[in-house]
């Protein structure tokens, strides 16, 4: 007869993971079936957006629920979280206004307090009066005659380092320096692998592909899905499809049309020998799409640094965003994106982007055009939900019985869409799943910190990047 699994999930990334650590926190017999040889191999993530102080166009209740989401998954894995700030700027040459951004600040502000209100363990990111600081051009020029500070304590140490480096008359004041922190995905990746490599109710499969889903809910069976790859098929009662931008395959395999776009972008790694000490995140506003898209300088220990240029030159790509045209529910991508996507990339591209990247970043911070290409670009492609393509926030969907579909955008998303499938599975079941917290996952709090600092590297190394960028930031 075979075994027949309570839940399997298609695609191993962040969702797919969390998903299956809560399910298998949950005693819910489950297996993951990803294509790659490690988990959360998809888009880069490298901070928690914990209030979308990134995206000044989208709405206050998105703002609120990136807030809330990142500080659930902050929780859930702390070992992953790079505890140094943000600093959030605009430059003269945009139509975006510092007050704009301070408004949905203070509306950031009340809302972290309500949350910390609710519960006092949200109070990941400090207290919610110091969620942010303004600083003004006078205050720069002061801070700025001030020695650099090797181990930042505070946000005026932050901002010493910083501002010794940034040319910021090219910007409006005043500025933002905001608790919005880091998120390594090398140790995120590290951390959920082995916990569901050591997981009694998960069994992992990686390099492992889906070649063929066959529907058996009308045949009475004990299981409703059998999922057939090249060598075994597994038996499943409850099926859900958390594979990226390949959702929309496994959709068309059960005649399901959603409206979708997907969108392909990247990030590039260089390396810089910065003498000015430690520096937070740098952004940069600027209208996405334009030769001024934001820019973005991502710190990584050993002085890496990822960079984001919001232009079609660096981190978007013309054909990158491509809505679905047929009636198939399948969009897909030009060639060349997808040569990159199953192939990897030409080292000339790898070099033309990355230098790109760094003089990008060089109009505000001149010595940065000495940095150097340090590795591979981060990539990868994701789904939208419909057909807004400023949508932040990513959802569930459960558009048939026993079959959910993960649509996350960002990755603090993750957990609660775990959620809601965790909740879905028990009621399509019948079980009497255990009610547990989501963010005291007994199976990740059991990863010891050292095996997550060496599989961490180990992951970094095989996807080719310095073992470094495993490291956080701040110790």
């Amino acid at each position: 007869m075979g075994k027949v699994y309570d839940v399997g999930i298609i695609g191993g990334g962040i969702s797919g993971s969390v998903t299956a650590l809560q399910l298998a926190n949950s005693g819910v017999d489950t297996i993951l079936l990803e294509q790659k040889d490690s988990l959360v191999n998809g888009p880069p993530f490298c901070h928690l957006h914990a209030g979308g102080n990134l995206y000044p166009d989208i709405s206050d209740d998105q703002c609120k629920l990136l807030m809330k989401q990142s500080i659930e998954m902050s929780r859930l894995f702390p070992q992953s979280i790079d505890k140094r700030p943000t600093l959030i700027t605009v430059p003269k040459t945009e139509k975006l206004e510092p007050d704009q951004i301070e408004r949905r600040l203070k509306m950031l502000v009340q809302h972290y307090k309500k949350l910390i209100e609710e519960e006092k363990d949200n109070s990941v990111l400090g207290e919610a009066k110091d969620y942010y600081k303004i600083y003004y051009r006078d205050e720069l020029d002061s801070l700025k005659e001030k020695p650099k500070v090797d181990n930042p304590q505070s946000v005026d140490d932050w901002m010493v380092n910083a501002i010794k480096v940034i040319d910021y008359h090219k910007l409006k004041m005043p500025i933002f320096m905001v608790q919005e922190y880091g998120w390594n995905m090398f140790r995120l990746a590290a951390q959920a692998q082995l916990a569901l490599e050591s997981a009694e109710y998960c069994e992992l499969k990686t390099n492992t592909t889906v070649t063929l889903i066959e529907d058996v809910r009308n045949k009475y069976l004990d299981y409703n899905w059998k999922l057939h790859t090249k060598n075994s098929v597994y038996k499943v009662k409850y099926l859900v499809n958390s594979s990226g931008y390949k959702t929309g395959s496994i959709d068309k395999s059960l005649k399901l049309n959603p409206k979708r776009l997907i969108e392909f972008k990247a990030a590039y790694v260089s390396k810089w020998d910065n003498s000015h000490g430690m520096l937070p995140e740098i952004i940069f506003h600027g209208e996405r799409g334009t030769p001024n898209g934001m820019a973005q300088l991502t710190p990584y220990y050993g002085n890496y640094f990822q960079i984001h240029g919001m232009t079609d030159e660096i981190t978007l790509f013309k054909g990158g965003l491509v809505r679905r045209t047929t009636n198939d529910g399948v969009p897909d991508f030009n060639d060349d994106i997808l040569k990159k996507l199953n192939d990897g990339w030409e080292q000339n591209e790898v070099n033309s982007r990355t230098e790109r990247a760094i003089n990008f970043i060089a109009r505000f911070i001149p010595l940065f055009k000495d940095a150097s290409v340090a590795g591979p670009p981060l990539f990868g492609a994701q789904q939208i939900v419909g057909t807004d393509s400023r949508l932040r926030v990513g959802e569930v969907s459960f558009p048939e019985k026993f079959y959910a579909r993960s649509e996350i955008i960002k990755a603090s998303s993750a957990l609660t869409v775990a959620r809601k499938i965790v909740n879905n599975v028990q009621r399509n079941n019948n079980s009497t799943l255990v009610a547990k917290e989501s963010y005291k996952n007994s199976l990740i709090n059991s990863i010891k910190k050292v095996d997550i600092e060496r599989n961490s590297k180990t992951i970094a190394l095989r996807r080719g990047f310095p073992e470094e960028m495993a490291n956080l930031l701040v110790k």
